[in-house]
């Protein structure tokens, strides 16, 4: 009779794995905790936060939100760290992927999310004159009006409402703008594109995007998605408004896409239009998902992309050093937004999303509203991200 498998874990500080005793066997960084599990019994002396033994195995479970704890409640969960979890057991749902979650066996990279201590750059005159333009009244006016609306589900008038408004002030910012139609379902939305060219002969382009549409999967027809992702539309107009007034050598591109609540149809639908040449022109694509509210005690946001990310990851967090207080953390494990079709497709992409110590259980709900926005760690990102971006679109010099 074969003998059960038994699996001892423990959770310590990450900045105590590496005295963690006589415990041997696996590790995996997510955050601030690591979790070193083995099947071999013993007591680690590092500050342990919690032990424990499992028969079924561990998953790594990525999340929006709190979906896959509301969908799998009875699930025991390990590690918590808001848009990562370790769970016991998981093996049957491994494959059964939600649009808001995914299970995963634990993986062979020791690191899911670091939180690596960026060093600052020197401070940069033309990021600085940027930067005066990001700024909390026009922000909160334009998250205001696209909140307001009931819905802005992909199918609906109101994201109609919200695409016609959005295109209407990139046009009178001085951008081309342009729509395509995206199917979703029976039915059609739209992305809004808005173009402003730059002056390089061999100019590439850079891309800064965020869904429009909204959601209510807890009930309901209001759906004001003030965080999911009102924050992000809003950030594309500030920035759009911010990097306007200055001249560059690439092109620069905004992006509201639809549908992506229903399964990123709309990036999806995008990059698979875009030719050989076109994907090989993009230098960077960023992308804004959920950035108002904070989820921990300090002010902190999520860099995620892939490897070929890593560069683009290393700008921002070097940005965020310099210009912001915010604390960065990262990962290499992405999921769930509209930087990941083009990261399918081998295009440098990142996504920048609160900080996820622990995870916004307000989304998706009639309750996603104004009154959790905090607008100070809203701009925070908005300052990362503009900084980062006036790098890869390189200003134009002027003669002196």
């Amino acid at each position: 009779m074969t003998a059960e498998r038994r699996i001892h874990w423990a959770v310590l500080p990450s900045d105590e794995a590496g005295t963690s005793g006589r415990l041997s066997g696996h590790s995996v960084r997510v955050g601030d905790q690591t979790l070193i599990w083995s099947e071999e019994e013993a007591q680690p002396s590092a500050r342990v936060a919690r032990t424990g033994v499992v028969a079924s195995g561990l998953s790594l479970v990525t999340q929006v939100g709190r979906a896959f704890q509301e969908a799998h409640p009875d699930v025991p969960v390990v590690l918590d760290h808001g848009r990562h979890l370790v769970v016991e057991g998981g093996e049957a749902l491994r494959g059964k992927d939600d649009t808001c979650w995914r299970v995963e066996p634990m993986p062979a990279d020791p690191v899911v999310v670091d939180r690596p201590e960026p060093r600052a750059r020197r401070v940069d005159p033309v990021v600085e004159n940027v930067l005066v333009g990001v700024a909390r009244p026009p922000y909160e006016s334009n998250l205001t009006w696209i909140s307001e609306l009931e819905t802005r589900h992909s199918l609906s008038d109101g994201f109609r409402q919200a695409a016609d408004r959005a295109e209407m002030a990139l046009t009178t910012l001085g951008y081309a703008t342009s729509r395509q139609t995206v199917s979703v379902g029976g039915g059609q939305s739209a992305n809004v594109i808005a173009d402003r060219p730059g002056q390089a002969s061999d100019r590439q382009v850079v891309l800064v995007t965020a869904h429009l549409d909204s959601v209510n999967q807890a009930g309901g027809t209001k759906a004001p998605g003030a965080d999911d992702n009102g924050s992000g539309a809003a950030g594309v107009l500030l920035l759009a408004s911010a990097l306007a007034a200055h001249e560059w050598q690439n092109d620069l591109r905004l992006i509201l896409f639809g549908g992506e609540e229903q399964g990123l149809f709309g990036s999806k639908h995008y990059v698979a239009g875009l030719s050989p040449d076109e994907r090989g022109r993009i230098r960077a694509v960023l992308n804004m998902d959920m950035i108002g509210v904070r989820n921990g005690e300090e002010p902190g946001v999520l860099l995620e992309g892939a490897p070929v990310s890593k560069a683009l990851i290393d700008d921002l967090a070097a940005a965020a050093a310099t210009y912001t207080g915010l604390r960065v953390e990262t990962s290499l494990n992405p999921f769930a937004s509209d930087h990941v079709p083009f990261i399918v497709a081998g295009v440098p992409a990142v996504l920048t999303i609160e900080g996820n110590d622990s995870a916004n259980g307000t989304i998706h709900s009639a309750n996603d509203l104004l009154t959790h926005i905090d607008y100070g760690l809203a701009l925070e990102i908005l300052r990362m991200n503009a900084a980062a971006l006036a790098g890869w679109l390189r200003p134009v010099e002027v003669a002196g």
